[in-house]
């Protein structure tokens, strides 16, 4: 009789024995390591977390994209950084909006400024003209700025030593040029009264305060009264001594200092406009 082929160990039928049984040692190797892990050292743990650390940046305050702990911490995104970063973004943008916006505006002051000047130069040649034209101006001197053609007259051509009564030579002057301020001034006049630092006490004014009003009251009145100007549009005071042009230490810049001064406002600057 033939003999039988010998059995493999495990016996027939059960090959799965050994799957089972090498499962059963990879459980046994799998609750050992975490039997081992439950009882790390806490050093060591830190140790591998620094790594992680520094190697991934997925910890606290680690990040290598926009400075430390900007875009990750604590393994999510550090939105509230990447917020601020943005907003700076935004603020530079917005400042230098800001800044293009100022020099805007410098630019369109200064344009405006040199209209005025522009204008105040067009006029105050045209005045000069009709001062020569009527003869008077080596009586009157005319400047300018921006905001006004400025004319000024000598005191002593206008009043007596410490008088406001104008005096009879001088007023074929004044109505010369209240008649060029007719054709001319289509702005704000303003008179001032000015004086010399010479203390003024007299019964009639007991300083140079009240004689300076006085005078550019006389002028006014009379500009008024011989021309078809609308005194809404004139405007008088007195200055007193503190507006000084000269040295008041000489008769001749007290001279000078003693004056009153018209002053034709351009359009542009005119306080009813």
């Amino acid at each position: 009789m033939a003999r039988k082929k010998a059995e493999p160990d495990g016996g027939p039928g059960q090959p799965w024995l050994n799957t089972f049984a090498d499962l059963m040692n990879l459980l046994l190797c799998f609750f050992v390591l975490l039997f081992a892990a439950s009882s790390v050292d806490q050093a060591k743990f830190n140790e591998i977390a620094a790594s992680f650390q520094s190697t991934f940046s997925i910890f606290s305050a680690g990040s290598t994209a926009i400075g430390d702990g900007v875009l990750i911490s604590n393994g999510v995104s550090q939105l509230n950084e990447l917020d601020k970063y943005i907003n700076s973004m935004g603020k530079l943008a917005e400042n230098k909006d800001e800044a293009n916006r100022a020099d805007d505006i410098q630019q369109e002051l200064a344009d405006v400024e040199a209209l005025k000047l522009e204008m105040s130069e067009s006029l105050a040649e045209q005045i000069q003209e009709a001062l020569e034209e009527n003869q008077i101006a080596d009586k009157v001197d005319v400047d300018f700025n921006s905001q006004y053609v400025r004319l000024t007259l000598k005191g002593a051509i206008l009043f007596k030593p410490g008088k406001a009564n104008l005096l009879d030579d001088v007023k074929p002057t004044l109505r010369k040029i209240g008649m060029i301020l007719e054709r001319y001034a289509s702005g704000e006049i303003e008179i001032e009264g000015h004086t010399d630092n010479v203390p003024q006490n007299s019964p009639e004014f007991k300083n140079n305060d009240e004689l300076s009003s006085a005078r550019a009251l006389a002028v006014f009145y009379y500009i008024v009264e011989n021309t078809d100007i609308n005194p809404a549009n004139i405007k008088h005071a007195g200055r007193g001594e503190y507006v000084p042009i000269a040295d008041n230490s000489t008769k001749e810049g007290r001279n000078l200092n003693r004056r009153v001064e018209i002053k034709i406002y351009n359009s542009l600057n005119s306080y009813g406009q």
